[in-house]
């Protein structure tokens, strides 16, 4: 009893180890005998004890390595720091585990060396402003180089671009003179809109200026016309009310004489009698001595 009992302890000790449950975004490359047997997928599975082993256990998640900053040369012999990030899937575990020796290193080498051949063809001005050609060129290459390793790079990031100090502080003066030079432009152009503003509203003050006194002038002229009318039009209606009265040459003369003394009391410094006036003035004289004789007798 005691032997079946010790049996059955080897037994557990010996099958338990040996079921091995994938997990997801998992995979596991089983050896039989020293060579390749199987790739295990997610799910429970089993291995034969002292025949099978578990030769690698690869992530099939996208991997981000963030490489240290390598020392490129540029075409115009400019020496500068460049640090790239690089995303990654392993794609196949088999060719993972055997198809080179350090894959996380390798494709730190390889990201170097591409980026030091890409950045030999370009300029320090083209390799400032040509990112997305180097990601792009580093993307495909990459991509290619790490194909039999059962690798696949999704993408890659030129993350920093350290020139050294001497162009750094150059380049610096070039960027703050061109600001100054954009404000300059932006000021003087500022003043033009001003001085184009002001010279419009100016035009259009005298031109509203000009018709508010067009307008007052013929509101004026209006206004005397209307009053020279109305003063023409009552003269009419006077002479009409007299003629209807019948009135006779003596009460037409003596309304002249009114008028004329209304005349005689304003600002005229000269005066035209009428010869009718005139007739009567004598008339009155005459009259009037011959009353002053009649009492002297």
């Amino acid at each position: 009893m005691e032997f079946l009992i010790v049996i059955l302890v080897i037994v557990i000790l010996i099958v338990l180890p040996n079921i091995k449950v994938v997990p997801q975004a998992k995979s596991y490359v089983i050896e039989r005998l020293g060579s390749y047997y199987v790739t295990w997928k997610n799910g429970l599975h089993f291995k034969i004890p002292f025949i099978d082993r578990v030769a690698n256990v690869v992530t099939l998640k996208e991997i981000v390595k963030d490489f240290a900053p390598q020392p490129v040369i540029t075409k115009d012999n400019v020496t500068m720091q460049i640090d790239t990030v690089v995303y990654f899937q392993i794609t196949d575990a088999k060719l993972y585990t055997y198809g080179v020796e350090y894959p996380i290193s390798a494709i730190e080498n390889l990201t170097a060396t591409t980026l030091r051949n890409i950045i030999g063809e370009l300029e320090l001005d083209q390799t400032l402003t040509s990112r997305d050609i180097i990601n792009s060129k580093m993307r495909s290459i990459l991509d290619e180089a790490t194909d039999p390793w059962g690798i696949k790079v999704n993408r890659v990031e030129v993350k920093n671009i350290l020139p050294p100090k001497d162009i750094q502080e150059a380049m610096e003066k070039q960027m703050r003179a061109e600001r100054e030079r954009r404000e300059k432009i932006l000021q003087a152009e500022g003043e033009k809109k001003s001085s184009v503003l002001i010279a419009e509203g100016e035009k259009e003050s005298a031109i509203l200026r000009a018709e508010a006194d067009k307008e007052s002038r013929i509101k004026r002229a209006e206004g005397e016309a209307e009053a020279m009318l109305k003063i023409k039009t009552a003269e009419a209606e006077g002479i009409k009310l007299l003629k209807e009265a019948k009135a006779d040459s003596s009460v037409l003369t003596l309304k002249s004489y009114e008028t004329l003394s209304r005349m005689a009391d304003g600002q005229a410094t000269k005066i035209i009698v009428p010869s009718e006036l005139q007739s009567i003035a004598t008339f009155g004289t005459t009259l009037k001595e011959m009353m002053n004789d009649k009492k002297e007798k």
